[in-house]
């Protein structure tokens, strides 16, 4: 490639996760309106905090050839970078499984309640995932540091208690936000290194995850069993399409890098428009709803995404206007730093009872406010990252 960096995926990764930090932070508001908030699962809708985590899948796809390219200039194998991969994906699935167990905790029964539980977990996965090697930390000391949070996590994971009545313990149940990127991000990572990051055989790979969601929805796929049942999320497809998607537009945007085209944008904007108008047809059939990983819901979520690069590339790589998306960068280079950052903050919030006034919760003013708070959270990551502390799997 002539160069390794697009400005449209840092800053699409970077507004996307700002805009997660907003959404995941509605529970707390109330009188808000309803175009913005999830679907029910019984409702045939999409909102806009629906759109959001397809987003930053699709955005994952358009980094992962570009940082596994960047690793093989460095001398690295096949073999080493899927090592590597799988890791990564580890490390996911168990902050994953961590952070939807505590969604189900039984805080009565809990030896130390759900809210303090969440508080430490946060402290464990951060002492063990933190970049110590770009702090001013001691090798030494940040061995003892990662070992202090693998015994934390190992405690919590002991006292655990969940379900209804306490009686349950860790679970892998949906896996979490963290756990769905996991397995989108193996599988794609892998099925992009092994066909050699070869366009036609990525088109194969999403044209088959489309599939696979069509068989499902319409009740056609075989239910997984036994220890299989933990590959739910690959084998119903459209968690890990909105990856491939993501891998195809970045492999066409190589070829655009190589040997530039003045229709680029608008092809790209033209499989946008197909894919939303397949989403339109096929919601007839299903109805569109995340939850139900309904092919309306992926068809739809996709072909915005591509129409976001076309406008962003457009912005950005073409007119160079890049300045306005500075202050939002810390969520685009420290995306797990800052999505972590809430899990301290919200157990703090229920152990101290610290409340904003109900007219600040709630309505118009409420959305305002908690958009500041998001990009608070975002300003915080960017301090800590310049301090030298920073989440990387």
């Amino acid at each position: 490639m002539k160069k390794t960096r697009i400005a449209t995926i840092d800053i699409l990764r970077a507004l996307t996760m700002f805009l997660m930090i907003w959404v995941n932070d509605f529970w707390t508001l109330t009188d808000i309106p309803k175009w913005l908030q999830h679907a029910k699962s019984t409702e045939d809708y999409l909102g806009f905090s629906d759109i959001i985590f397809p987003l930053f899948l699709f955005i994952m796809g358009l980094s992962i050839p570009f940082a596994i390219e960047q690793r093989k200039k460095t001398g690295a194998t096949s073999l080493s970078i899927s090592k590597h991969i799988i890791i990564r994906t580890i490390s996911l699935l168990i902050i994953g499984v961590f952070m939807v167990n505590y969604e189900t905790a039984h805080h009565e029964t809990l030896l130390i309640g759900k809210y303090y539980w969440c508080f430490i977990m946060a402290l464990g996965v951060s002492l063990i995932w933190m970049h110590w090697k770009k702090s001013h930390i001691s090798k030494k000391k940040y061995h003892l540091l990662q070992l202090s949070g693998l015994l934390i996590l190992i405690f919590l994971a002991m006292i655990y208690k969940g379900g209804t009545d306490g009686e349950l313990w860790m679970r892998t149940q949906w896996w979490g936000i963290l756990g769905l990127i996991g397995w989108s991000y193996v599988a794609n990572s892998l099925l992009f290194i092994y066909s050699k990051g070869n366009l036609y055989s990525m088109l194969v790979f999403l044209v088959i995850f489309n599939l696979l969601t069509l068989l499902y929805a319409a009740n056609l796929l075989p239910q997984l069993e036994g220890v299989y049942t933990n590959f739910t999320p690959i084998y119903h497809g459209a968690i890990p399409a909105f990856t491939t998607a993501g891998i195809v537009l970045s492999l066409l945007l190589k070829k655009q890098i190589n040997s530039p085209s003045k229709n680029f944008i608008f092809h790209i904007a033209t499989i946008g428009g197909i894919f939303i108008s397949y989403g339109i047809w096929v919601r007839s059939y299903w109805g569109i709803s995340k939850i139900k990983e309904t092919p309306s819901w992926l068809a739809i979520c996709t072909g915005i995404g591509f129409l976001l690069f076309a406008l962003f590339y457009f912005i950005t790589d073409i007119k160079k206007k890049t300045t306005w998306a500075k202050l939002l960068a810390p969520a685009g280079t420290a995306t797990l730093t800052c999505y972590m950052i809430p899990y301290f903050i919200y157990p703090l919030r229920n152990i101290t009872g610290i409340r904003f006034p109900e007219f600040l919760n709630s309505g118009i003013l409420g959305l305002f406010i908690s958009l500041i708070y998001a990009f608070l959270v975002v300003l915080f990551t960017g301090w800590m990252e310049k301090k030298g502390y920073k989440l990387k799997l």
